[in-house]
This record gives structure tokens, sequence and C-alpha cells, in this order.
């Protein structure tokens, strides 16, 4: 076993990294206090899906719930919530991640009976037919089953008519040739109604493999105690290697994309798309970060500050812009919610502010966005379900915890003249991809 330590920011001991010779990481870090927290990222979502099982991460997410060899669906939430427990998972592009945050318990009582709880549901999942729900046509409106193929196709369909999501959507999708981030990570209706339980546990035996896994543990406690009780819990016995990956990042687009999309609603909604930086680029995507808090954050931002309070037409209803970080390229937005009569007036008002961003930046406004990364920065180092998740970017997206000990320092390293060839370099309008949602004429 191969162990490392990180001087990971804001914690007072060295975070312990353990390599484990099936590859699996154990990562534990200090945090005084009665609070715990039990995590396990694996190295798989949206982006190991294809056309024909797209939602597939998403879908095993909810069934991992449903019980193991030893546990009947239900009982692993009904022990822990008893005890004050958060149980909760979530699937992205790069990743899925399953935590438990919880109090000690006298004599670590709660805490260890998680961390088995937690093994044993990573390890050993059944995902029972009865509890999937049997396949069938979406197009049947008199199926009327409750289980959790049901539970997921409702999800999609409540999401499917919120006006963000077809905006963000139909961008997304424009932004990525072959790449599969261009996919939803939610899946479609007809793929759940009829992934069976042997497709289910061929992608769990594929994709959750020690070498794929890192557990990450939070809390005042005991290193080697915890260590040796992880490595216990945690009995993969044997499973292959997960395949290589082989998929390069895209290109973003040589020449403006525009999309128009109608529906039922009475405003206009715009999203404007830019491909960035891989996650591990950490001096630009933190720059791009900058960027869209002096380019749209609060009311202070251009955005808000040009288009909403100093026009005289009522344009806008409300606009901001968004960095959002991959382990294969970041995606910087500008949304935007308007009234319909002015959609040209809009797109070319966001084209003019996103160029004055590479006429200068200010250091007042390089001063505030560094203000605003180190405070989100420290925060995340508050609580043991933040400092988890943190860690678990870090190690799942990046590939490299030290990037959290180099955060701070990069930040401070960056001029304004950088911040303007950062912009001109990712925020070209030939580069952009431009979805709009307009009410049905």
């Amino acid at each position: 076993m191969r162990e490392t330590s990180v001087k990971y920011p804001f914690l007072t001991r060295d975070v312990k990294i353990y390599e484990q010779d099936n590859g699996h990481k154990i990562v534990l870090a200090y945090k005084e206090g009665g609070m715990v927290n039990v995590s396990s990222w694996v190295k798989t979502g949206s982006i190991n899906e294809n056309d024909k099982n797209n939602g597939i991460s998403h879908f095993l997410e909810h069934l991992m719930f449903k019980g193991t060899h030893k546990h009947p669906a239900g009982e692993f939430d009904h022990i822990l919530e008893a005890r004050g427990a958060i149980v909760n998972a979530a699937t992205w592009k790069d990743y899925t991640f399953y935590y438990v945050t919880l109090p000690k318990g006298e004599n670590n009582e709660n805490f260890n009976l998680a961390i088995e709880l937690h093994a044993d549901m990573m390890t050993d999942p059944i995902v029972p037919d009865y509890e999937m729900g049997a396949p069938f046509d979406v197009n049947d409106k008199t199926v009327t089953d409750k289980r959790e193929r049901h539970v997921v196709i409702e999800e999609i369909r409540m999401r499917k008519d919120q006006p963000w999501t077809k905006v963000y959507n139909a961008t997304n999708h424009a932004m990525y040739s072959e790449h599969p981030y261009k996919r939803d990570v939610i899946g479609t209706p007809e793929i759940i109604s009829q992934v069976s339980q042997e497709e289910i546990m061929n992608y769990y035996r594929t994709f959750y493999s020690p070498q794929n896994v890192t557990t990450i543990i939070v809390g005042e406690f005991d290193f080697e105690e915890v260590l040796e009780k992880v490595k216990k819990e945690f009995d993969w016995g044997e499973r292959p290697k997960p395949p290589e990956r082989n998929i390069l990042p895209d290109k973003p687009v040589q020449k403006t994309v525009y999309i128009e999309q109608e529906a039922n609603i009475n405003s206009t909604f715009m999203m404007f798309g830019y491909l960035g930086v891989p996650a591990r680029d950490l001096k630009n995507l933190i720059a791009l970060e900058m960027l869209s808090i002096i380019l749209g954050e609060g009311t202070s931002s251009r955005l808000y500050v040009n288009l909403v309070e100093n026009i005289d037409e009522n344009i806008f209803n409300l606009i901001d812009a968004e960095n959002y970080s991959f382990r294969d390229g970041s995606n910087f937005f500008v949304q935007a919610n308007i009234n319909p009569e002015y959609k040209e007036r809009a797109i070319e008002l966001i084209k003019l502010e996103i160029e004055k961003l590479k006429e200068g930046i200010t250091e007042r406004e390089l001063n505030k966005a560094k203000k605003k990364l180190k405070s989100q920065f420290a925060c995340e180092a508050e609580t043991v379900s933040e400092i988890g998740e943190s860690i678990g970017y870090y190690m799942t997206v990046c590939d490299d915890l030290d990037l959290a000990e180099s955060y701070i320092p990069t930040c401070e390293s960056i001029t304004t003249e950088f911040l303007v060839e950062t912009a001109k370099k990712y925020l070209n309008i030939n580069n952009a991809v431009v979805s709009v949602l307009c009410p049905k004429k």
C-alpha cells in the first residue's frame, strides 16, 4: 500500500492518501468535532455512456440503495437516519458519489456502523428486479408501476418541461461534436424504460472497480484505526480492471452556432456557451471563474449593472454568468431571461459586454473576484461534508489533491493582463453556441 500526504488548506493536520494494491484509494482528513463524513467517489458518470445506455449511471445511483445480501432495501437508510444521518448520492458527468454524514456516537458506534453499511452498499448491491420494475413500453399510459424505474422516468419528465433545462441541453449538445459530455446525465425515458437488470449489473461490475473508487473519511478520529476498518469492510473480491479511457476532448465550434426553439412560455430564455480548459489546468480555470464573477455574478457584476440597472429599455429580467469545471474541459455560460420582443437586441448587448472584457479589467474587479474565490474556498473547509466533497472533486475530476494546496497561491498570482488574455483566448464569439427558447407564436 502506498501512502502520501497533502497539506490541505485550513486543516490542522495533513490529509493522508492510501492507495491499496487493488487500486482502491482511501483518503483520511482530520476535522475536529463530533460529526463525520463517509463518502465514496466513483470515476463514472455520463462520460462512460453512449446513445444506447445514456442515463444508466444515474439509474444505477438510485438502485444502489435497493439492498445487499446482508441488508434488504430501505434498511440502510432506516438504520442511519435513525441515528441522525444525512444519506444521499449524486451523479454528474465525471463521477457518481455516495455519502453519509452523521454524529460519531458514543465510542464511535455510529461512525463504525456507517463505514460498515456504506462499504456493504458499495461492494455488494443486488439490484433486485422487483425493486427496479419490469421493462415496459414508455408510450403505454396504462402502466402505473411505482418502482424505481418509474421514479427516474418521472424525474426525467418533470425536468423536460423546465425552460432552463431545454435551453441548457440544446447549448450543451451543440458545444460538443463527439464527446460524451454532450448527453444529458439523467438520460431518456425510452432508455430507462428498457434497460435490463443484467445491463445494470454489467455496468456496475465494469466501472465500480476498486481502481475507480476513492473512499474519503473526514472527522476527528484515529487514522490507523479507521484505515484498518475501511480496508476490512471494503471487500472487493476479484474484479476486472475498468476499461482504459480513450476519449479526446472536443475542440470549440469554429463558427457561432445559433439554435432557436419554441415552448409554451411567456418570456425568452437565452444561453451563450463556450468550451474552456480541463479541471487540472488550475490557473486558466481560476481565470475563467474570475471572468464569470466579474462579468455576471451578483448585482455589482458588469452584466447586471450595464444591462439591468443602467439601461433605458426593459430588456433583461435576469442575467448572470457561470463556469463549470470538468475533467476534459470546462464550460463558460452566460444565461439570461428577457422580454421576447428584444431578442436580437439582447444578443448584441451580451456579445458587446463579453467583448469589453478583452479591452481591460480593473484592479478593483480583479481583487473582488480573488476575494470571492478565496472566501468560497475557505467555506469548503468548514464542515466535514464540504471537505469530503472538495477532496472528492480533486481526487476524481483532477486526479491530483495537490491542486487544493496550490489553489490560493495560484489565485493570488493572476493579474489583470492574464485575465484579458484568457478572455481573448476562450471567449471568442466564433467559438460560441447561442441557444434561445422563445414563446410560441
